[in-house]
This record gives C-alpha cells, structure tokens and sequence, in this order.
C-alpha cells in the first residue's frame, strides 16, 4: 500500500510513525511540509499526492489539517490528534476517514475531534480512543494506525 504521511508542527521527516508503516512492508511518502506557511505546506503536500496518488493519507497533529485542506477525492484519512482548528479552513472530513486521539492529549483537546466527527455526521466508531499523549507513538497507537490504514484501503 502506499501512503502518504503528512508530519506535525516542528515535527521531523522519517519519525517513529511513518518508519512504523514502512516497517510494516508499506511504500511512505513523507514530504518536508513547511512549519511556517501552511499554504505551502498544503501545496507540497498537494503536489505529492497528484505525482503518486496514494492509497490513503495519514496526518498527524497539524498534518491532519494539511491533510483535511488537500483536494484528495475519495482516498481514506487517518487523522491522529487532528490540529484541524488551529490551521487550514475545513471543519469536516469525508466518511472514509478514521481519527485517533488520546482522551491525555494536553495540545490538541480530545474534544476537538468530537467536534470533528460530530461536523461530518459520522459514526462515534470513526473517533478512536487510544494512547496516552499527543505523540501517539508508542506501540498500540501505532499498531491501530496501521489497523486503520488497512481497514481503510
């Protein structure tokens, strides 16, 4: 499969959670998304999806927004800790999408995504409870985003 992750504010290329999907045998684009102008990094990340076209699209804090703001058809979303208040202009998600948050997330409010899938008239079954930070890089939520992601597909 092959998925394109779009990293978080200040965050690094090549991370514990797109290494995590490319350890699990998964083809990752992980461009360098700007931490300044988020129309840039929508436009980078934009111009990667239209070269590749990939299978689902992975965000994670301020990537989720990123993700959110690409014009992505009907390719899948997995949202962890979507940053989707603090950037970019789209408050809803299409239904093929999954969110994952920590109720323990002291950047992003767990409430935020509740809002989220209440937004986008989703099932509750799309918000996943799962790890205990922001980062959610330890191994259950890495092995839930991976689940998703094949769920997804």
């Amino acid at each position: 499969m092959k998925i394109l992750f779009l990293h978080g504010w200040h965050s690094v290329v090549g991370g514990v959670k797109p290494t995590s999907l490319k350890n699990a045998g998964h083809q990752v684009l992980n461009p360098a998304l700007d931490d300044d102008d988020f129309g840039l990094a929508v436009r980078t990340a934009q111009q990667v999806y239209d070269d590749e076209h990939p299978d689902v699209i992975v965000g994670s804090s301020r990537g989720s927004a990123v993700a959110m703001n690409l014009q992505s058809g009907q390719t899948p979303l997995v949202l962890l800790c979507p940053a989707w208040k603090n950037w970019g202009s789209v408050a809803t998600i299409k239904s093929n999408s999954r969110v994952l948050h920590s109720r323990a997330d002291d950047v992003i409010p767990y409430a935020d995504s509740e809002e989220l899938i209440a937004n986008s008239q989703l099932d509750l079954k799309s918000l996943i409870e799962v790890g205990t930070d922001h980062r959610l890089a330890e191994p259950e939520p890495l092995q839930v985003m991976l689940k998703a992601c094949l769920e997804l597909q």
